[in-house]
């Protein structure tokens, strides 16, 4: 039996997403064509090449981040089918087969994405052959990465942010935005694949070269990607207690989310140590020199001499605590809509699961901004501590709230892949100070305009000039609350709406149509419908 028409199949499930393949062409020409003149810019400010180089990796970049991501899900989400495959006939051999041709496909997708941006761009340069194989390679690169997290990690929230938390270090301390000779930044996955890519002799390569090592790295990704085996994973059922009244199922719908959180035991150290890591190595890799950043004071933009090495790490963190914060709100609110539809058919309020979702949400941005601004505080000490914190915290509440958005209108993936990259556009490039003295125009309409003004004006004025972006900063907050809230209800009720009724039911005029709830230590034992049939509110909650 080939593994061909199970690849094709493979393929034709993930295209039944359209969002999937959208997400694949546009976030990389995104990436491309909006991050590659800055990036080339700050690469000549960290002590990197910058120019070209940093222009022809991007391409290499996007292509990895997209591979890895949509083959963690392709790993993920095949478990089940893929082990009742292996039970009806399939040898492992040919479903291996399979599954590495889908991921190959979904990396060349997003490779031609991001070339066809970089030819546009910048074009290929004098060698297009060496850029394009330079591309393929990060995509296998990254392919086996995402396959290997996939095989290891089950949660999404957990799994993604191990392959964000891979690329940033990969990117952010590699040989094009950095300096090309560190001992310490040899071991990154793509350090040689992107020194052969851009033409850039590393000298430390040693007879294989710098070509023998990318292709050593290919060799051994793709081993441990065909090696990694899949594990299953265990459902724990809470047991939460309450009283019957809206503040009783608030603090019952907490506990429960938070004690699931806790479960979660690499998710807590990963909002830890992911911005702990990403502020100490911009501080390590920084080059000790001088640089001016402009700031208001006393209603004048001035410019203020800094230390690039203890500005860049407190500059630098407010990305890892978007992107982990976009990241917590996606799939909390993800993983928990058919429990709470459950918990809604069986007579939970709306709002008190509404309220229970957004605390739980608010904890992990939260742990990820008080570990950044911890480790931060080892290496910069701002002018005014209280502004910088509350810009940090309105930065993760925002991003929280803007990931709870993106679930639900793109899925999985697609709310991945615009979680790395909105935060990364907003806060990484165009909200700078490093790069831009005074944020562009149109980086004003960006959610995180107005929290980034304020962590600028704390770090470096010791007054406070930022009442117009804090206000902007609390609307945007204030705005994305009210979405989520409209979001969140639409879904319960559309759940309430939909609900079947059971066989020798009479509908809403018979002994069913009445909602008869009885609670039990504040939650719902058994009400119409859903729960009637089997569902009790103890499977509803665990998942919570």
């Amino acid at each position: 039996m080939s593994a061909l028409p199970f690849a094709r199949r493979f393929l034709f499930e993930a295209a039944r997403t359209p969002v999937n393949f959208l997400v694949l062409v546009v976030v990389p020409v995104t990436f491309v064509v909006v991050a590659a003149a800055p990036l080339a810019d700050a690469a000549k400010l960290l002590g990197g090449p910058g120019g070209p180089a940093v222009q022809t990796a991007t391409a290499g970049w996007a292509a990895g981040f997209i591979a890895a991501i949509a083959m963690y899900f392709q790993i993920r989400g095949a478990r089940a089918p893929d082990r009742r495959l292996v039970l009806a006939g399939l040898s492992p051999a040919r479903l291996l087969v399979a599954r590495g041709l889908t991921g190959l496909a979904l990396a060349l997708v997003a490779a031609a994405g991001a070339l066809v941006a970089l030819a546009v761009r910048t074009g290929l340069g004098d060698e297009p052959a060496r850029v394009i194989a330079g591309t393929l390679m990060f995509a296998v690169v990254y392919l086996a990465i995402g396959a290997l997290v996939g095989a290891l990690v089950s949660d999404p929230v957990n799994g993604t942010v191990l392959v964000l938390f891979v690329w940033i270090l990969d990117v952010f301390f590699g040989p094009v935005l950095g300096a090309a000779d560190l001992a310490l930044t040899r071991g990154l996955p793509t350090h040689f694949v992107t020194l052969w890519a851009v033409d850039l002799p590393s000298r430390h390569g040693g007879q294989l070269g710098d070509l023998g090592w990318a292709l050593a790295w290919v060799a051994a990704a793709l081993a441990v990607g065909s090696a990694v085996i899949v594990r299953t994973s265990r459902l724990v059922r809470p047991r939460p207690t309450a009283r019957n009244s809206m503040p009783g199922q608030l603090v019952a719908g907490i506990g429960m989310g938070l004690r699931e959180a806790a479960r979660n035991r690499v998710l807590w150290p990963l909002l830890v140590a992911v911005p702990m890591v990403f502020v100490l190595l911009a501080v390590a890799t920084t080059p000790g020199e001088f640089a001016i950043m402009k700031a208001w004071e006393g209603g004048r933009l001035i410019d203020i001499r800094v230390w690039l090495p203890d500005v860049h790490g407190g500059t630098m963190a407010p990305i890892a605590i978007g992107s982990l914060a976009a990241l917590t709100g996606l799939f909390t609110v993800l993983d928990s809509r058919r429990p709470d539809q459950r918990l809604a058919l069986a007579g939970f309020r709306p709002a008190s699961l509404l309220g229970a979702r957004l605390v739980v949400v608010a904890a992990g941005a939260l742990l990820a901004t008080a570990a950044s601004l911890a480790v931060t505080a080892l290496v910069f000490d701002p002018a005014r501590w209280d502004v910088y914190v509350l810009g940090n915290v309105l930065i993760a509440l925002t991003y929280a709230m803007i990931g709870a958005l993106l679930g639900p209108v793109f899925g999985r993936v697609g709310g991945v892949l615009i979680a790395f990259l909105l935060p990364f556009i907003d806060l990484g490039i165009e909200q700078s100070a490093m790069l831009h003295p005074v944020p562009p125009d149109w980086a004003r309409t960006l959610p995180g305009y107005g929290a980034s003004r304020l962590l600028i004006d704390g770090a470096l004025t010791p007054s406070f000039d930022e009442m117009w972006p804090l206000a902007l900063a609390l609307g945007w907050l204030v705005g994305l609350l009210a979405a989520v809230g409209w979001v969140f209800g639409r879904a319960t009720r559309t759940s309430r709406q939909a609900a079947p009724y059971p066989a020798g039911g009479a509908g809403p005029s018979g002994p069913w149509g009445r909602r008869r709830v009885q609670w039990r230590d504040g939650l719902p034992a058994q009400a119409d419908g859903a729960v009637r049939r089997g569902t009790s509110a103890g499977s509803s909650a665990a998942a919570l």
